[in-house]
């Protein structure tokens, strides 16, 4: 609802963006839209106020002119940047499901190499000019962000006044909204229209009857996003491609513990030194996947100096626990007590001599860790329990800050190591016969993170494992969830109606998905003409489920069915098609129905023989399509199907 002659300021620091206006929402930026800008400036630290500096003939002011703003203010660092940094550097987004736009590009050719669109930003100097995909006036807020993250100074401020449009600047919005879902797809160079769905909705289901190839479907998708258009194959992804897309198939006695985390009993033979059993919380398969793509979506949005400071550190910490295993490891704290350590997976054990008490004690490699990537410094135990969010003192304190001091010391910690920016990838989780499992029992508080609308750490949730009341689990935006489920299945009347409305369901039909039998002729000329009639039997036997009373279009049969026609011997793979793979099915369709027998023989008449219409004559005749072209000749070379028996 607009809200006229009202303006609204919205304030960009490298922490955080607000709004005065209460409709604002940093997860639905397509809203610019619907706003136009009246003004835009720099703000400093110190209260200093920068304003844009217009070129002769300039509009004055327009949706570019706050990303102009940080050209003008930050172009000496953003043209010192390497090529690969600018062409990494994030600059536009639209909502919380759609992608991160990347690159700086020095001019519209470079540009046009990557975006086939007239809505850009192009920014010119005396000594540069850059180019830069830009849409309404919020799209650009992540650009303008991430340059005071880089290059601001703390307190550094981008300050944007704005107001709603009027009636008539609005009924321009759905021209442009199209080209956007249009622009969207083509930026990603997406071959399967199911792909766009995806990253627009986040969570889809495919649903349908048996053998509409739901699951080969999903794995398509999946590699065609990954790939970016290059691949609908999953199997020609690269090895780092194949980490973006996890695999797993629900079933009754699937739970919690193996999906999002759970107790498992372990060995203690090297820590104890007994066959004792204790139990040690593991991740599931999904919270394996969401750490994975986290990590990745954490990294894309990281400053530069952030990212190098981190693999200082881990450089430092991997020679640090080489050498101890090689070299004497013997340290002291502050108060000069000797002590040892010996690394143990993700934690440090002490041993302090004549201290029996002391093997117990641990320090955790990544408490360690982050306190050498903070910019907070240590000078003493008191400093390291309030980073740790301690209310007491505990003995583990001194050998942390021994260890912490130590490592700083000998690897001259702080240092930046050069390093490659991370570009955001998308993740696709793939869930099949995701109907057969008891969702709630499997997803439990995740619940609420799967929304759409509660993706980050906006949706963060406590498990039920969760110890530490900080200790937060929630799923990156870069997430992507495919569910399958087959119609038929009695599960699907039990699928959680919380579960239902967080994601978008469609069906896939038998008679839509005819492009599956396309492999059936692999250029044998044995083959030829397969796929037609495998279409025309399919379509045969469809038509008379439909007609029968208590069976629908869910209960079709699917061209998955028919390519196992490739694999069978050719002079019976109609007959063992039908014996072993289609009248199985059939019977359970119609089992305990009162005409079960005579539904069968109309099943199988449907099958072996379709109606033909007869070119140029008003008979019709019924003939086998596993029939020899000789005897379809005799019949008429030009017939074709015209429905069932």
């Amino acid at each position: 609802m607009a809200i006229p002659n009202l303006k609204f300021e919205i304030t960009i620091s490298a922490e955080k963006i607000v709004s005065t206006d209460k409709r604002f929402d940093i997860n639905n930026l397509g809203s610019g839209d619907n706003y136009k800008p009246i003004e835009a400036y720099f703000k400093s630290a110190n209260g200093e106020i920068i304003e844009r500096m217009y070129n002769k003939g300039e509009k004055k002011i327009s949706n570019r002119t706050l990303p102009f703003i940080a050209f003008q203010i930050f172009e000496k660092q953003i043209s010192a940047m390497p090529d690969k940094d600018k062409e990494n550097f994030p600059v536009c987004r639209y909502s919380a499901s759609s992608k991160t736009y990347h690159g700086i590009y020095i001019n519209k050719d470079e540009f046009k190499k990557h975006y086939n669109t007239f809505e850009r930003l192009i920014y010119k100097s005396k000594n540069n000019q850059f180019v830069i995909y830009c849409w309404n006036i919020f799209s650009t807020l992540l650009f303008v962000q991430e340059c005071l993250k880089r290059f601001g100074k703390p307190g550094d401020q981008f300050i944007l006044i704005y107001c709603d449009k009027d009636d008539k600047e609005l009924e321009q919005n759905e021209k442009y909204v199209a080209m956007q879902k249009d622009f969207i797809q083509q930026a990603n160079n997406y071959k399967i229209p199911l792909s766009t769905t995806l990253i627009n909705s986040k969570n889809l289901i495919l649903r349908g009857a048996p053998g509409t190839g739901k699951t080969y479907l999903a794995r398509q998708i999946a590699a065609d996003i990954i790939s970016h258009g290059e691949t609908q194959d999953p199997e020609e992804l690269t090895g780092d491609q194949k980490k973006q897309m996890e695999f797993v198939q629900f079933h009754p006695s699937y739970d919690y513990s193996d999906f999002v985390e759970g107790l498992r009993p372990i060995l203690n033979e090297e820590k104890r030194k007994d066959s004792s059993i204790s139990f040690e919380l593991k991740p599931g398969i999904f919270k394996r996947f969401v750490d994975r793509a986290g990590k990745n979506y954490e990294n894309a949005h990281k400053s530069k100096e952030t990212l190098e400071r981190e693999a200082a550190v881990q450089e430092a910490m991997t020679n640090f626990f080489e050498s101890c295993e090689s070299e004497a490891n013997t340290f002291k704290t502050k108060r000069g007590k000797k002590f040892t350590i010996t690394v143990d997976g993700k934690s440090l054990s002490i041993d302090i001599e004549k201290n029996p008490i002391s093997n117990e004690l641990s320090l955790n490699v990544d408490d360690i860790r982050k306190m050498l990537e903070s910019d907070v410094e240590f000078k003493n135990v008191k400093d390291i329990r309030k980073f740790l969010k301690r209310t007491y003192p505990t003995q583990a304190d001194s050998y942390y800050f021994a260890i912490y001091d130590f490592i700083r010391e000998k690897y001259s910690l702080p240092h930046g190591k050069p390093v490659e920016r991370e570009e955001e990838k998308e993740y696709i989780f793939i869930i099949d016969e995701i109907n057969r499992g008891e969702i709630s029992k499997i997803f439990g508080e995740l619940f609420f993170s799967i929304d759409p609308g509660y993706r980050g750490k906006d949706g963060s949730v406590s498990t039920q494992y969760s110890n530490d009341s900080d200790e937060k689990f929630y799923i990156p935006k870069n997430v992507y969830l495919i569910g399958t489920m087959n119609d038929i299945d009695r599960s699907v009347d039990s699928f959680d109606f919380a579960m239902r409305r967080r994601f978008r369901f469609v069906e896939l039909k038998a008679e839509d998905r005819l492009e599956m039998l396309d492999s059936l002729e692999d250029g044998d000329p044995k083959n030829e003409g397969l796929k037609k009639k495998a279409s025309d039997r399919m379509k045969a036997l469809n038509d008379e489920i439909t007609n029968t009373e208590g069976l629908n279009e869910n209960y079709h049969i699917g061209p998955a069915y028919f390519l196992k026609l490739k694999f069978l011997p050719d002079d019976t793979r109609w007959d063992k098609l039908w014996e072993d793979h289609l009248e199985p099915l059939l019977r359970d369709y119609v089992q305990g129905m009162p005409d079960e027998k005579e539904l069968m023989k109309k099943f199988d008449e449907a099958y072996k023989n379709q109606k033909v219409n007869v070119k140029n004559s008003d008979n019709v005749k019924n003939t086998d399509s596993s029939g020899t072209d000789q005897e379809k000749e005799k019949t008429d070379e030009g017939s074709h199907d015209t429905g069932q028996h």
